[in-house]
């Protein structure tokens, strides 16, 4: 569920975050970017994204969901501002070290902006994938809606820009876990605070876009941790509760994070967390 579920915001300027960058791009890489398998398999199937497809994706993380374009055969490029979580995605994808197959176009990634991965010489893009989930923080709207206008102008016309969301707060049991980083961060509120998701979230963003809505999708994505220590490190690989580091501590936010998973706890230890995320494909007029 770049970013993240969602990217790392500031909670606020001159504010750093106490935590260990790279350590949470492993702990997202191993624990946490698997959760969405099934949103991207979901999204993949209905578009029939193979070797005609040529795929940018916002916020790519650690690779993984361009890893799966690949196997169908689709040329990607990801983008993404996290130096940490591109440096595992080159490890996947790019196991030479550069930010491109030497002779080749088909995989790609780029650290910065997507107007950085701009080509005169390149095809327009026929798919456009943000599955960072925005819906449950506040701000998240805004920034994917800032990625957007950087990334429309290079798609094609009629190609398909998938956005993501969380569901519902009552078909998410997750929901639950993340007030907990809304209670911790509350001295510092504003930008990066949590909030109630709202089902027109994506459309409102997609209208400020410019694009067209071509119907949408849910996607059942349990959360499942071998136990309570890995959903804590996978939970906070995301970000969502870095303002709440940044507000108190780390060892706060661990104490108070892993009591809120109890409930969700199973009698062999593992942790299950029922969620279900919300897509919208949206063509460029």
């Amino acid at each position: 569920m770049t970013p993240t579920l969602v990217r790392q915001h500031l909670p606020r300027a001159g504010a750093v975050p106490r935590v260990d960058p790279r350590a949470r791009a492993r702990d997202w890489s191993e624990i946490q970017e698997r959760m969405l398998v099934p949103l991207y398999e979901a999204v993949y199937a209905r578009l029939d994204v193979g070797p005609a497809t040529r795929l940018l994706g916002l916020g790519c993380g650690s690779g993984l969901a361009l890893l799966m374009a690949v196997s169908r055969g689709a040329a990607v490029t990801g983008v993404d501002t996290s130096a940490e979580r591109l440096d595992l995605a080159r490890e996947r994808l790019l196991p030479d070290g550069r930010d491109a197959r030497p002779g080749t176009a088909d995989t790609r990634i780029v650290c910065g902006s997507p107007a950085d991965a701009a080509r005169a010489d390149a095809p327009a893009y026929t798919v456009v994938t943000a599955f960072e989930p925005i819906g449950c923080r506040a701000g998240d709207a805004e920034g994917l809606g800032e990625l957007l206008a950087d990334a429309v102008p290079l798609a094609g016309r009629g190609a398909a820009v998938v956005l993501a969301g969380w569901g519902p707060p009552e078909r998410c049991a997750t929901a639950s876990v993340l007030r907990v980083a809304a209670k911790l961060a509350e001295p510092l509120r504003g930008a990066g605070a949590w909030r109630p998701t709202d089902r027109d979230d994506l459309e409102r963003v997609a209208a400020r876009a410019g694009l067209r809505p071509d119907g949408s999708g849910r996607v059942a994505c349990p959360f499942g941790y071998a136990d309570v220590d890995s959903a804590v490190r996978g939970l906070e690989s995301t970000g969502l509760f870095d303002p709440a580091v940044a507000a108190t501590d780390q060892v706060q936010v661990d104490k108070e994070l892993a009591e809120a998973l109890h409930p969700h706890q199973r009698r062999d230890g593992t942790v299950w967390m029922p969620n279900v995320f919300r897509y919208l494909v949206a063509r460029v007029p």
